[in-house]
């Protein structure tokens, strides 16, 4: 499912990820990583894929909302125990949507 952004410009996070074989509370994480974001003010959306490269991109309203997720409690420990144990390379990039054009049946 494609996020329903709004008209740009809006901003994109982009997250890529190398996983450890380390599992323990990944997915469980995960599943309220993606509620709490959708909670924070700016969120607009989300898109994820993962094979042996993971990438997720989020949707933002502005540089704040990204800057306030950031630093969100709850984020900044799964940010912490993905360092720690779920990642062995990660790359975080973030992108100002000037334009953006599709289709959807």
């Amino acid at each position: 499912m494609l996020a329903p952004t709004p008209k740009p410009p809006y901003y994109a996070v982009i997250f890529t990820s190398i996983r450890t074989s380390y599992d323990q509370d990944y997915i469980e994480t995960a599943i309220k990583m993606e509620h709490l974001a959708s909670l924070q003010k700016g969120y607009l959306g989300h898109e994820s894929a993962r094979e042996d490269v993971g990438i997720t991109v989020s949707y933002w309203k502005d540089l704040e909302s990204i800057k306030n997720w950031k630093a969100q409690s709850d984020h900044l420990l799964a940010q912490q125990k993905g360092r720690e144990k779920w990642y062995a390379a990660f790359k975080t990039r973030v992108c100002l949507v000037e334009r953006d054009y599709g289709f959807e049946r």
